[in-house]
């Protein structure tokens, strides 16, 4: 079946639906056709509408099938599949309509529904993406709350204490950008907290560029960075806010190499 039949039959999966939906609503519906029952299938139904409006490349009304599931599903109690479909909605902001802040809202809704159940590394996952994207627009202390809490409540767990000094990082970054002594001030903090990031290799960049910066030395910024990226690659995202700290130093050509 190619696209435009894929899509006409999401258009008609989707209106029957909707069928479903209203005639469960009804006092008939709820006397003589199991109202819950049918609102479930109706559910199902828009799941399957807007996998095939996907194939078809049609991204608005998959949005709308998916949206229409979760209100369903959050009147029903269901949180963790509402979650699951708040993701899948932002993916398809974040990566076919590339609305960032939209997907954002749905991360940070999805976050919320995986915390209401407990269910909290899920909801560490969807807050680690508004984090970072967060980071990206410039919205710097929300991105510090994020990482702040991520790390707080990571630290303390045996098998996920390791990332904690990776998202204490992120943190020392984005700190770093707002204002070099906040940065000083935060570094010191994590170490409080959390005393196995002093002897990480990230608290050890950060207190070489603290000092770099001080002294305004770009060519020490670089090398630092540079010492580093050769044991552990940095990505996209530390390269962005890196490049974002060396410009504030007075004469820099603006680049990391």
């Amino acid at each position: 079946m190619d696209n435009s039949g894929k899509e006409k039959e999401a258009i008609q999966l989707m209106a029957d639906a909707d069928k479903k939906v209203k005639s469960s609503g009804s006092f008939l519906g709820g006397m003589f056709g199991g109202g819950p029952h049918k609102v479930e299938e109706a559910c199902e139904m828009y799941c399957r509408a807007a996998n095939m409006f996907k194939m078809a490349k049609n991204w608005s009304e998959a949005i709308k099938c998916l949206n229409a599931a979760v209100d369903i599903y959050t009147d029903m109690g269901r949180f963790t599949i509402a979650a699951k479909h708040h993701i899948s909605i932002a993916e398809i902001y974040e990566s076919e309509l590339v609305d960032i802040e939209k997907a954002i809202a749905h991360y940070e809704q999805a976050a919320d529904y995986y915390k209401g159940e407990e269910s909290n590394s899920s909801a560490n996952k969807c807050l680690l993406k508004v984090g970072a994207y967060c980071a990206q627009l410039e919205q710097y202390q929300k991105a510090i709350e994020i990482y702040e809490q991520v790390g707080a409540t990571t630290m303390d767990n045996p098998l996920l204490k390791y990332s904690a000094k990776e998202y204490f990082f992120k943190a020392s970054l984005c700190h770093f950008i707002v204002d070099e002594l906040n940065a000083k001030i935060a570094v010191e903090k994590y170490e409080e907290m959390f005393p196995a990031f002093s002897d990480s290799r990230e608290c050890k960049l950060l207190k070489k560029l603290l000092e770099a910066h001080e002294e305004q030395n770009s060519e020490a910024f670089t090398e630092a960075v540079k010492e580093f990226d050769s044991i552990s690659r940095l990505d996209q995202w530390h390269t962005t806010l890196l490049l974002r700290i060396k410009k504030t130093i007075q004469g820099d050509e603006g680049d990391l190499k």
